[in-house]
């Protein structure tokens, strides 16, 4: 895939590193705020950017892994929370109503047919294949769901969202992510493989050993990200990279979750290394797999919550911390502004 990504605007971030160094505080003393700022800076141009408008995109799907007894909630808790989130009563819709955010709910590969009008269909197959016993889906159903995610987040940016943050619904998906963040970080499927939905902690051992079989089986290719994702992936989690690609491409920042967002940030970073310069991770996933994706990325998310619900909770939680950012610098002055003489 070639998806064009602009280059950061290096001249007004170092703009912004003066204006920050010179607010009337103590050089330093915001922290993260002021790295936020920095680079919204060179994602928007602007000295200052302003959030205007938030959504969350939230992918849901069905895998065939779970025939493999890794889970121990069903496939029909997806289509079930899928339709809870049109409802907004799930963790992330209460979330993102406290930070005056959308919740877009997309049916990219649920394993039934949602009833709520309000989901965007663009189902690819009910749900991935079994991907210890065959391809999880075909390269062209893996680019569909990049695609689709690219076209949800350029509708969303056309209808004046300047902030992005990707979510899923999708029981077996910690097991894809899993296997992602295996073949991309070369490590074996134990040092990345975790409880996701209360898996029993003995069941771990079982679940690592399954995706390093399918592995094994596939033989995935590690410099090609369509290729990793067709083979071990989910449909949301190329929606999701599909989501992040879309907003690099468009100039839109995109937060990161956890677990499975940051699966696909690695997706979209094999697609597009450009892309990690218009992503914020949020927080600190208790799943480790999640850890060893960020530190690969390079990624430092900021808050440790205890979070592992995924959904786009914590990302949710971010919205707040940006858009902070955004105010820290809107409605403090430097200290020429204030008539005073820094010596």
């Amino acid at each position: 895939m070639n998806i064009e990504i602009k280059d950061l605007d290096k001249n007004m971030m170092n703009k912004a590193v003066n204006r920050v160094n010179r607010l009337i505080k103590p050089k330093g003393s915001l922290g993260y705020l002021e790295d936020i700022y920095i680079k919204l800076a060179g994602i928007t141009g602007k000295l200052y950017p302003e959030i205007e408008k938030k959504s969350i995109i939230v992918m849901a799907a069905d895998h065939g892994i779970v025939d493999e007894g890794i889970s121990t909630s069903t496939s029909e808790i997806t289509l079930f929370q899928a339709e809870n989130m049109i409802r907004k009563i799930t963790g992330v819709c209460a979330l993102a109503h406290q930070a005056k955010a959308d919740v877009v709910v997309v049916d990219i590969g649920i394993n039934g047919n949602v009833k709520e009008k309000k989901a965007i269909n663009r189902k690819i197959k009910y749900g991935t294949n079994n991907f210890l016993k065959e391809d999880a889906m075909t390269r062209e159903e893996a680019i569909k769901s990049i695609n689709v995610g690219i076209e949800i987040a350029e509708k969303e940016i056309k209808k004046g969202v300047n902030l992005l943050g990707t979510g899923e619904m999708g029981i077996g998906n910690t097991t894809a992510s899993s296997a992602i963040v295996s073949v991309v970080c070369d490590l074996e499927p134990i040092e990345v493989t975790g409880i996701g939905a209360n898996l029993p902690t003995e069941k771990v051992s079982y679940k690592a050993d399954v995706i390093k079989r399918a592995i094994n089986n596939r033989k995935p290719n590690i410099d090609d990200g369509i290729d990793i994702l067709s083979k071990v992936g989910g449909l949301e989690i190329g929606g999701m990279a599909g989501v992040m690609l879309g907003g690099a491409k468009n100039g839109v920042p995109v937060v990161i979750d956890g677990f499975i967002s940051t699966a696909a940030a690695l997706i979209a970073y094999k697609i597009n290394p450009k892309v990690l310069d218009y992503l914020i991770p949020s927080h600190k996933s208790m799943e480790k797999g999640a850890q060893v994706a960020s530190k690969y990325l390079n990624l430092n998310p900021p808050l440790e919550l205890g979070l592992r619900l995924g959904e786009g909770t914590g990302a949710a939680i971010m919205f707040n911390v940006i858009e902070a950012a955004t105010y820290m610098n809107l409605d403090m002055v430097t200290f020429e502004e204030a008539g005073f003489e820094v010596k």
